[in-house]
């Protein structure tokens, strides 16, 4: 298993959309962690030259992610929401996107990775064919998947991924498994809980996971390693944008919410979230085109109320320092969380 070859058991999670760049993915394998190159929403090509760029950057292992394709949104409530994005568009000089389903160019992808496989292959929305887990194990890559629930989890193990990437309701960004109702949204202790007791596969615990007493507490859950997206977002290395940034030394409370891209995801709380949350239809990625435009328009103006700022629930713990230092910072606090936990438990034993 490549964690096995780790120094540390900590791991980039993706952070697709902007976020994700070599620099960081190199960093965080360079100080002995995993770091993860995002593969959502680009092209097979562009996704190429990353992978490309991290390998100039670090020897060490990393991971590639992609999502998962799904299924079309309703027509009829895209074109309703439509109506919604093109008068909030206005207010930033732009116009809502054209919303289009379409399978984030899988093929091409996955013959890409294929053809030259990284150590790590990840997925999230959802479960890929057990053919494609195959393949690319074969072609020597490790397999990891996106779970949310126990069924998810066996499903996994049973279609032949290496590892499971158990993600609880406190992650930041979109929901990873093929499921995304709020409503069957579970805590990561639960399920981290729940899916140890059934599945016999290796486990990487992500969700609100901003400190190294987080990373002390799923380890001592069972799992291998620990993910953290939300924690890497103000690294000087990191692609986020300064109105991302500056959301994060914020006190707003974070929500799930399709608004932006008709697939659940948790983001801090702001205006556009607010008003349209309740009627954003499920429609990924027919809803992302359709906002993208304005996105992009309010994150060049500043203007926080129209973006996605994806956040995980203990954001507000954000550190904003060099990647291998906080990797590092990370190690050693769970260290001392650890040694503190056996030292309760021995004075508890002894009294």
């Amino acid at each position: 298993m490549i964690l096995d070859a780790c120094e540390l058991p900590i791991v980039l999670a993706p952070l697709a959309g902007g976020p994700s760049t070599p620099e960081l993915a190199a960093a965080v394998s360079d100080a002995g962690g995993l770091g993860f190159v995002a593969g959502g929403y680009l092209r097979a090509a562009d996704l190429a030259g990353r992978v490309a760029a991290t390998r100039r950057l670090t020897g060490k292992s990393f991971g590639v992610n992609l999502f998962v394709p799904g299924p079309a949104g309703s027509a009829e409530a895209v074109r309703e929401y439509a109506r919604a994005v093109t008068e909030e568009a206005v207010s930033v000089q732009a116009t809502a996107g054209e919303p289009r389903h379409e399978d984030d160019d899988w093929t091409a992808k996955i013959t890409m990775l294929l053809d030259d496989p990284p150590p790590v292959v990840s997925f999230t929305f959802g479960l890929p064919d057990a053919a494609v887990i195959g393949r690319l194990r074969d072609a020597g890559a490790e397999v990891w998947v996106t779970v949310t629930s126990v069924d998810e989890a066996l499903n996994a193990s049973a279609a032949g991924a290496d590892v499971l990437v158990v993600q609880g309701a406190e992650a930041g960004g979109h929901r990873g498994g093929g499921d995304d109702a709020p409503e069957h949204a579970l805590g990561l202790i639960a399920l981290l809980q729940l899916v140890t007791a059934r599945v016999d596969r290796p486990l990487v615990a992500t969700g609100g996971i901003a400190t190294g007493a987080a990373i002390a507490a799923v380890l001592s859950c069972g799992a291998r390693a620990a993910a953290l997206g939300t924690a890497f977002l103000d690294c000087p290395e990191a692609g986020t944008s300064g109105v991302h940034r500056t959301a994060l030394h914020g006190d707003a409370d974070t929500r799930f919410t399709r608004a932006f891209t008709g697939r659940t995801a948790r983001g801090i709380t702001n205006g556009f979230l607010e008003r349209h949350t309740a009627n954003a239809p499920v429609a990924y990625p027919e809803v992302h085109h359709l906002t993208a435009p304005m996105r992009a328009a309010a994150r060049a103006a500043g203007e926080p109320d129209l973006v996605n700022l994806w956040a995980g629930q203990a954001y507000p713990l954000t550190r904003g320092m060099p990647a291998a230092d906080l990797v590092r910072l990370l190690a050693a606090e769970a260290r001392a969380a650890l040694d503190r936990a056996a030292g309760l438990v021995g004075r508890t034993v002894r009294s």
